[in-house]
């Protein structure tokens, strides 16, 4: 049982609050002032603690370092690269959606064909169902 305890996660959880600032800045190649400034500015959100001190996460110091390869070494201004970080932000959420529709279709697809269909309300949401009385799952289409 002790063994087991004191096993590390298979996978660690990219978005866990883990960072205190010194520790995140450290990762990153920063200063903690630098890090205090792009919080200010939105380009890295770290969680905050009941006492408000700010901890980041393995994505958060990512980041960090991508926007210092951006500044430092392609030159681009903090303007820019926030920009580049909305595009990107824009991107990851598209593929998450992508692969939530991917897996409804598999899931579909899965389904004996008389028991598939599909309604539609004026919404424009679509709704997944089955006529054995599971009921309808909303799938929102753009």
């Amino acid at each position: 049982m002790a063994a087991e305890s004191s096993r590390l996660p298979e996978r660690i959880d990219r978005d866990a609050p883990i960072f205190a600032i010194s520790v995140a800045a450290r990762l990153a190649g920063m200063h903690p002032q630098t890090l205090r400034t792009y919080d200010r500015l939105g380009l890295v959100s770290p969680r905050r603690t009941s006492g408000r001190g700010r901890r980041y996460s393995p994505r958060d110091v990512e980041r960090l370092r991508l926007i210092q390869h951006l500044s430092q070494v392609e030159g681009i201004n903090l303007e820019g690269i926030r920009r580049i970080l909305q595009m990107q932000d824009l991107v990851d959420e598209l593929q998450g959606q992508v692969q939530a529709l991917e897996e409804r279709l598999r899931e579909a697809l899965a389904a004996p064909a008389g028991s598939r269909f599909f309604t539609a309300d004026p919404s424009g949401s679509v709704r997944m169902g089955s006529s054995v009385g599971r009921p309808p799952r909303a799938l929102t289409v753009r």
